[in-house]
C-alpha cells in the first residue's frame, strides 16, 4: 500500500516522538527517596493522582448581573463513574484567548508519552553561542510549565481540583462587548468567582491561575476583595497597564494594534456545535457585529489623527487619566489581602509592575512571593526547570500554592523566597526583600570625555562620581538601529527570536550615545528602580527620549538589563507618587500621563527631565563596566501618537552636559565598586 508523502512524513514524525519518549523512559535516573522542598512538590505534581480522569462540561452559561451571558468550559475530575460528585477547591481563568485556545493547548500537553518526550526534548534542546540561541530560549518555555498556567493543567484537576476556563466579555462563545479590562470586564470576574464558589461541584474555596491579561485579571479581581477568593498566582500580569506597557513614557507600544486585532479576529470563530445542534446564541453575533473591531478605533486614531485639536473621545478618554477606562486601568495592589505569587520576568512587557505588585501588596512575605526570571513575555519560564538551581516549573509552584492555601495542606511553600530573582550577570538567587537591603542610590554622572570602550557608538562618555567641569553639548538623531535590541524584542512580546539583537546592544549603540564607568574591583549589586535626570536641547517642540543600563563585559559585550523611555513633553513628574534619595534625586519618577499635563519644548532652551527606568536586579562581576545609552526614540516597542510624533519633526536631540545643571543615573549599588 502506498502512502500519500504528507501521512507518511507524519508517521516518520509520531515514530520519532515516541523514540523520543521511550529513550527518556530508558534514561530516567530512580528518583530519590523522600524528597523535599522543591523536588518534593514536583514529585506530587508529577506523581500518580487521587482521581484518574477528568470530565469536561462544554462552554456552561454563566450570566451576569446585567444579563449578559458568558461561556465557559468546566474541568472536574472523574473515575470510572463519572466525574467526582465531592465539592472541591476551585480555579478559575478568564481569558480573552479564547477557551478553544486553552483546549487546543491542554489536548497538546496531554498525550500521554508524546507530549512528555516533546516537553522534554524541548526543555533540553539548546544551541548557546549560535545565532538562534534566543529561539531555544522561547522552545524551552515547554519545559517550564508555562503552558499549563496558561491553559488546564491536568494533573491539577486530577489531583481534586475543578478548573473553570470563561470566555471574557465579547470574546470567545462569550456574549457582550470587550473593552480589555475595562470597568464590566472587571466586574465580570467577582461575578464568576461567586458562581463557581455556589456550584455543587465546589466547596466554596475559589483559586485564579492564568497569564498575561489572565494574569492582570486576577490581581484586578483580588483588589476588589470577593470573600470566596483565596489564593492567586498571577503570570506576567501588569500593574499601572499604562505606565507598564500600553503607553509607557507616552509613546503607545508597537504591538498594541496587532495584539488587538489578534483578539478581534479570534472572538468571531462562532460555536460550530451550537449551530449544528440548532441552538446557536444569536445575541452573541448581534454583540459582535455591534463592535467588531473593538478598540482598534483607538488604535488606529493614535496614528491618524494630526492634532490635538481632531482627538476623538474615544482617544480623548484614553488619554485622560481620570476616564473611568484609564482609573480602571490603575491597579491598586495595596487592596490585595490573599495569599499570591507573582512571577515575572526582567524583560517582560510588564518588567514594570510585576515588582511593584509584590512591594504593595500588605502582606507579610511567604503569603506573597515573587520570582522574576531572565524572561520576555512569550518564553516566561523557559529557565524554571527545577533543576541546576533554577526555581520549579511554574505548574510545580501554582500545585503547592494551591495546596497550600485551598487544602490547608503544609507543603512549606510559604518558606520558599519569598523573592526568588534571576541576578542578571550572576544567576538565581533567593533574597528576604526587593530592592535588596544593601542597595543605595547613588549618581554617577554624563561626561562626555572618552571612555575608550565604545568606538562605534555617536559618543562614547563616561561615567563619573563628579560632576563634569565642561560645558558639552552631544547630539543624537532619530535612527533604525533600534530594531535590533532588547527593547524591540520585549516591544513585541519576545516574539524576535534572533538573539543579537535581544543579547548583545552594541548594534544599537550605533546610533546612541554611550556613558561608561571604569570596571568594578569587587562584584557590585544593582537592585531596584534606576532614574536617569538629563539636561536636555531640542530643535523642535518635542523628543523621545530612551535610556537603558548595561553591563559591559571586558570583551565589549553590551548586555541591557533595564530600559526606559519618555516624550520629552511628558516630562511632568506627580511628586506624590514619586520616589527620592535622602539628597533629593529622584530614584523612582512617577510621570503624570496626561494631554493636560503636556509641556511643549522650547527650541534652543536647555530643559530638564526626569525618566524612570524599570526596576531590575543584577550583579557586575569584576572587570565588567556599568553603561547608560541615550537614544532619540525606541521604535517598534514605542510610538508617539501622531501630534506627538510630528511635533518632533524626527529632528537630533541634544544633551547639554553642564557643571552647573549636571546629567546623571541615579543607580541602586550594593558592594564596593572601586570607584
Amino acid at each position: 500500500m502506498r502512502i500519500a508523502p504528507a501521512r507518511r512524513w507524519t508517521r516518520v514524525f509520531v515514530g520519532l516522538l515516541a523514540l523520543l519518549a521511550v529513550s527518556q523512559v530508558l534514561v530516567a535516573p530512580v528518583a530519590p527517596a523522600a524528597p523535599e522542598g522543591a523536588a518534593a512538590w514536583a514529585a506530587v505534581h508529577d506523581g500518580p493522582q487521587r482521581y484518574p480522569g477528568m470530565h469536561i462540561d462544554w462552554d456552561v452559561p454563566i450570566t451576569m448581573s446585567d444579563g449578559t451571558v458568558l461561556k465557559g468550559n468546566v474541568y472536574r475530575p472523574a473515575d470510572a463513574n463519572g466525574p467526582i460528585a465531592t465539592p472541591l477547591p476551585t480555579i478559575v481563568n478568564l481569558t480573552p484567548y479564547t477557551k478553544l485556545l486553552s483546549m487546543v493547548a491542554q489536548t497538546a500537553l496531554s498525550v500521554p508519552m508524546l507530549s512528555d518526550a516533546v516537553v522534554g526534548f524541548l526543555r533540553d534542546f539548546e544551541l548557546p553561542g549560535t545565532p538562534l540561541e534566543a529561539l531555544t530560549d522561547a522552545t524551552r518555555v515547554a519545559g517550564g510549565g508555562f503552558g499549563r498556567a496558561f491553559a488546564v493543567d491536568p494533573n491539577l484537576i486530577r489531583s481534586g481540583y475543578t478548573q473553570v476556563v470563561v470566555d471574557v466579555r465579547g470574546t470567545g462563545f462569550s456574549q457582550g462587548i470587550w473593552e480589555p479590562w475595562g470597568p464590566k470586564d472587571q466586574q465580570d470576574t467577582p461575578e464568576v468567582i461567586a458562581w463557581a464558589a455556589a456550584q455543587p461541584w465546589s466547596d466554596g474555596n475559589i483559586g485564579m491561575t492564568g497569564a498575561s491579561y489572565s494574569g492582570i485579571n486576577q490581581v484586578q479581581a483580588a483588589e476588589k476583595q470577593p470573600p470566596a477568593l483565596k489564593a492567586i498566582v498571577p503570570v506576567v500580569p501588569g500593574n499601572d497597564l499604562v505606565r507598564d506597557m500600553i503607553a509607557p513614557g507616552g509613546a503607545a507600544i508597537g504591538i498594541l494594534l496587532p495584539y488587538l486585532l489578534a483578539v478581534n479576529v479570534a472572538k468571531f470563530l462562532p460555536d460550530l456545535m451550537s449551530l449544528m445542534q440548532g441552538n446557536f446564541d444569536m445575541q452573541w453575533l448581534t454583540d459582535r457585529l455591534a463592535s467588531p473591531m473593538s478598540f482598534m478605533d483607538v488604535g488606529i486614531q493614535t496614528m491618524s489623527t494630526d492634532s490635538f485639536d481632531a482627538v476623538q473621545p474615544q482617544l480623548q478618554r484614553v488619554l485622560d487619566p481620570d476616564s473611568p477606562i484609564r482609573q480602571a486601568w490603575l491597579g491598586h495592589p495595596e487592596r490585595i489581602t490573599v495569599p499570591t505569587m507573582v512571577i515575572g520576568g526582567w524583560h517582560d512587557n510588564f518588567a514594570n509592575g510585576e515588582p511593584r505588585i509584590y512591594q504593595d501588596i500588605p502582606l507579610p512575605p511567604g503569603q506573597k512571593q515573587l520570582i522574576m526570571g531572565n524572561s520576555y513575555h512569550v518564553n516566561t519560564g523557559f529557565d524554571m526547570r527545577g533543576r541546576h538551581g533554577e526555581p520549579p516549573r511554574i505548574d510545580v509552584l501554582q500545585r503547592a500554592w494551591f495546596d497550600k492555601w485551598l487544602k490547608g495542606i503544609d507543603n512549606g511553600i510559604e518558606g520558599y523566597g519569598p523573592v526568588t530573582l534571576w541576578q542578571q550577570g550572576g544567576g538565581w538567587t533567593s533574597a528576604e526583600q526587593f530592592p535588596r537591603a544593601e542597595a543605595d542610590h547613588r549618581r554617577l554622572y554624563l561626561s562626555a570625555a572618552p571612555s575608550g570602550t565604545s568606538a562605534i557608538s555617536a559618543h562614547d562618555g563616561t561615567l563619573t562620581a563628579a560632576p563634569t567641569s565642561e560645558t558639552t553639548r552631544l547630539t543624537v538623531a532619530p535612527g533604525l538601529a533600534s530594531l535590533c535590541s532588547t527593547d524591540a524584542v520585549q516591544g513585541t512580546a519576545g516574539i524576535l527570536v534572533f538573539s543579537g539583537c535581544g543579547k548583545d546592544a552594541r548594534v544599537q549603540e550605533i546610533s546612541g550615545l554611550t556613558f561608561t564607568s571604569p570596571p568594578v574591583a569587587e562584584p557590585t549589586t544593582i537592585s531596584g528602580p534606576i532614574a536617569v535626570h538629563l539636561n536636555t536641547v531640542h530643535d523642535a517642540t518635542d523628543g523621545y527620549w530612551t535610556a537603558t543600563l548595561n553591563d559591559v563585559a571586558p570583551d565589549g559585550r553590551s548586555v541591557t538589563l533595564t530600559t526606559g523611555q519618555l516624550l520629552s513633553s511628558m516630562r511632568a513628574v506627580d511628586d506624590g507618587k514619586s520616589r527620592r534619595s535622602p539628597d533629593g534625586a529622584y530614584t523612582d519618577p512617577f510621570p503624570v500621563m496626561s494631554l493636560a499635563a503636556r509641556q511643549p519644548m522650547v527650541p534652543g532652551q536647555p530643559t530638564q527631565l526626569d525618566l524612570g527606568l524599570a526596576p531590575t536586579d543584577a550583579i557586575l562581576q569584576p572587570g565588567h563596566r556599568l553603561r547608560i545609552d541615550l537614544f532619540a526614540g525606541n521604535y517598534p516597542k514605542g510610538l508617539p501618537i501622531r501630534p506627538m510624533l510630528d511635533a518632533t519633526e524626527l529632528k537630533p536631540q541634544h544633551l547639554q552636559l553642564d557643571p552647573l545643571a549636571p546629567s546623571y543615573v541615579n543607580v541602586p549599588l550594593g558592594g564596593n565598586p572601586g570607584w
